[in-house]
């Protein structure tokens, strides 16, 4: 239990201090690193935060070599103390690199920045993503064919339907109506979806993500920084993280069960049981990531995801508010980086028509394919 040890090292000693994002969907005419320093520009701007301020700087590699620290920081005029840039970050991992950096005393400010033109840049992911294995030899270049392979592993173990699957996909939807910045915003139901011609079999065009332009950036700071830069930080209370790498030699790894142990450790780790979670974030490059993440980390039980919807445990209008921007699967494909844009907005009361009242923690989950997975825990207040 290392894990538990080192992330309750961290309670309340970071938080999150702005978050910012350009739009959305297809922008032409600017590369991936141009768009990064506009999501960082774009951030400052609205959290009145000076750039002399930063003095970290994480970034996250994006689709054809772009998104290196070296190159951002030139372009964006910085000379941080610490800069680094992670291979894959989806903000998750981004975050708690940042936290140990400011934790180590290496920086005390820290920009997390992502950008992409991968829309316009035509990305058909036609390579593997993070390494050649078998999967990719029969052509599972795009996560939807795995995705499609775990979730028939789901249907023979428990019986899931592809309408409990549909729930998912309806319930983002109608979050994404409100969202302005989301791709897709067509009102949908668990008949259209299953009038839909399959994708992959047997997932359909809601359950996977539309790759976009754009960027997003975070700002995160040490504590007592934090309370200097503004008057509403958003503190990270509590991280875990663990890894899949051994792929195809663990036991029934379509299933990915080492997710739960990332459950067992973040929430010891925040002092902050599940049941006090006010808001719900999973990364959905696939609607299965978000059926398998809802249940290992214990908000509903195994094969019960329809039916949890269904009765309102979870999702749009239910008791547990879930990825309330829309998600990947209907605002935009980002490696998750608007979901903790979401946290934050929905913590602080930012988010407009779809605010949910009376929040005031959230909890991110991602993934990196089959091979790591971690979580967050955010809140308001300091216990």
């Amino acid at each position: 239990m290392g894990g538990a040890a080192l992330g309750g090292a961290i309670r309340g000693r970071t938080a999150i201090v702005a978050a910012g994002n350009s739009a959305q969907g297809t922008i032409p005419g600017l590369s991936a690193d141009e768009l990064a320093v506009e999501g960082l520009r774009i951030t400052l701007a609205e959290s009145g935060i000076d750039k002399s301020a930063i003095d970290g700087l994480i970034t996250c590699k994006s689709y054809g070599g772009f998104g290196i620290d070296t190159e951002i920081g030139r372009l964006a005029g910085l000379n941080p103390a610490y800069s680094a840039t992670l291979d894959y970050g989806t903000c998750n991992f981004s975050l708690h690199l940042a936290c140990a950096v400011i934790d180590a005393g290496l920086a005390s400010v820290v920009a997390i920045v992502y950008g992409t033109n991968q829309r316009s840049a035509g990305n058909r992911f036609s390579h593997p993503l993070g390494r050649q294995d078998e999967a990719s030899v029969y052509g599972f270049l795009n996560v939807a064919g795995p995705a499609a392979m775990a979730f028939r592993r789901h249907q023979h173990l428990y019986g899931t339907t592809e309408a409990d699957l549909a729930r998912i996909a309806v319930s983002q939807r109608a979050y994404a109506a409100d969202n302005p910045l989301a791709i897709f915003r067509d009102p949908l139901t668990v008949e259209d979806y299953l009038e839909m011609p399959y994708l992959v079999a047997p997932l359909r065009r809601p359950d996977v993500c539309m790759i976009s332009d754009g960027a997003a950036c975070l700002i995160v700071a040490r504590a007592d920084r934090a309370r200097e830069l503004t008057d509403r930080p958003v503190h990270v209370m509590g991280v875990a993280q663990q890894s899949g790498l051994r792929d195809r030699q663990n036991a029934d790894q379509w299933m990915r069960p080492w997710i739960r142990q990332v459950a067992e450790r973040v929430y010891p780790a925040a002092g902050i049981g599940r049941d006090g979670i006010d808001a719900l974030y999973i990364q959905d490059p696939t609607s299965v990531w978000v059926l398998q993440m809802l249940e290992y980390y214990g908000f509903v039980e195994a094969g019960g995801v329809g039916e949890a919807f269904a009765r309102g445990d979870v999702g749009f209008g239910g008791k547990l508010p879930l990825n309330t921007n829309g998600g990947q699967l209907s605002e935009a494909y980002m490696w998750g980086f608007l979901h903790l844009c979401e946290a934050v907005r929905q913590l602080r009361g930012d988010a407009g028509p779809r605010q949910i009242e009376g929040l005031r923690t959230a909890q991110y989950c991602s993934t990196f394919g089959f091979m790591k997975a971690a979580s967050t825990i955010l809140s308001t207040e300091v216990a």
